[in-house]
This record gives C-alpha cells, sequence and structure tokens, in this order.
C-alpha cells in the first residue's frame, strides 16, 4: 500500500484506539463493564448526619428519586455551581420538589462539620440537604459510591480536595440509574426527574 493511502488509515486506527483506550478507562472508573448493568454496583450503607445533626442513612433513600453530589464547602467553583443547578431544577419542580432527596455529601470531613455545612448549603435551595460525618463514615460512602477523592496540598499550607464531580440519580428504590445531566435547562431537566416520582 502507498504511503498516500497508508497515512489516513494509521489516523483512523489511531483514533480508534483513543476511543477503545477512553471507553475502558470509563469503564474501570465505574466499576468494570459489568457493573453497568447492575444498579446495586454503585450505592450501599451509609450513615451520615445532615446540616441538623440529624441522622441520614441509606434507608433514607426508598420512596424518593435521589439526586446526590459530592463535594465541599472550600471548593472554589465547581461544587457552588453544581449546587446553584441542582436548586434551579428544584425550584422549576415547586411542589414536587419535596418529593425529591437532593443530597450534597462532603468529601472534607476534616472542615465540614454539620455546622458549615447548614451555613454553606442555607445559600440553595430548601430542598437540598448537606450530609457529612466522621472520616470514617464519609470514607465508607465514597468507596461505596466509588468517588474519587484525593486531598491536595497547597503552597500555603492549607489544602483543597480534588473529586469525583457527578451527580449520582438513583431510583425510588435507592438503586443507581445514572449520571444525572444538569447540562441542559433546569425545565428540560426537571421533566426528566419528574419521571422518577
Amino acid at each position: 500500500m502507498s504511503p498516500k493511502f497508508s497515512r489516513p488509515l494509521v489516523i483512523v486506527a489511531a483514533f480508534a484506539l483513543s476511543l477503545a483506550i477512553g471507553l475502558a478507562l470509563t469503564l474501570w472508573l465505574v466499576g468494570g463493564s459489568r457493573t453497568l448493568s447492575t444498579a446495586s454496583a454503585i450505592g450501599g450503607p451509609f450513615q451520615l448526619v445532615d446540616q441538623d445533626g440529624k441522622a441520614v442513612t441509606d434507608k433514607s433513600l426508598p420512596g424518593k428519586p435521589t439526586l446526590i453530589f459530592f463535594g465541599f464547602t472550600h471548593c472554589p467553583d465547581v461544587c457552588p455551581t453544581a449546587l446553584f443547578e441542582i436548586s434551579e431544577i428544584l425550584r422549576v419542580m415547586g411542589k414536587d420538589a419535596s418529593r425529591v432527596n437532593a443530597f450534597f455529601v462532603s468529601v472534607d470531613p476534616d472542615r465540614d462539620t454539620p455546622a458549615i455545612m447548614k451555613d454553606y448549603i442555607a445559600s440553595f435551595d430548601p430542598n437540598l440537604k448537606a450530609l457529612t460525618g466522621s472520616p470514617e463514615a464519609v470514607a465508607k460512602i465514597v468507596s461505596a459510591y466509588r468517588v474519587y477523592v484525593k486531598k491536595v496540598p497547597l503552597k500555603d499550607g492549607d489544602y483543597t480536595m480534588d473529586h469525583t464531580a457527578l451527580i449520582y440519580l438513583m431510583d425510588r428504590n435507592g438503586q443507581f440509574v445514572a449520571p444525572f445531566n444538569i447540562k441542559r435547562s433546569p425545565e428540560a431537566a426537571a421533566t426528566d426527574l419528574k419521571r422518577y416520582l
């Protein structure tokens, strides 16, 4: 085959290989291709407290669809943006918002006490609850939901947190459905979410 024709084939093959590697990495991050068809692979037992110190466990999920976002109160941009977008969806849902569990779970339990979480969450929709707990309790839910979390030191001696920025959608039985897409109008997202009520 002449070099004139082989070069495009090499480019196509390289592109196909990069897609395959990307898919394999995605499958690995969510626990392998087998877990994509088993909702129980994401989620599991946990015991945390909300911003008022009230216990919230995996038993609190069934009966309502649930949106769960993992983040931290010192997060400069991604977390407040995601929480604002969730708040907008809940606002558009009106009275149906009370039929949805919406949780902001801290991945930074050393700094995010219930009192800190209460102050922080006050800026968002009142249906959105903030959850935290001991480092062990937070590590348990982080593991159950396959959340990537890494503490990153900063030059001034402080630190930030690298973390998965997905919003998890759980159905009325507390089973994982899919990552919930908030990169659309609040009206479109609310209409989609209402299908799970």
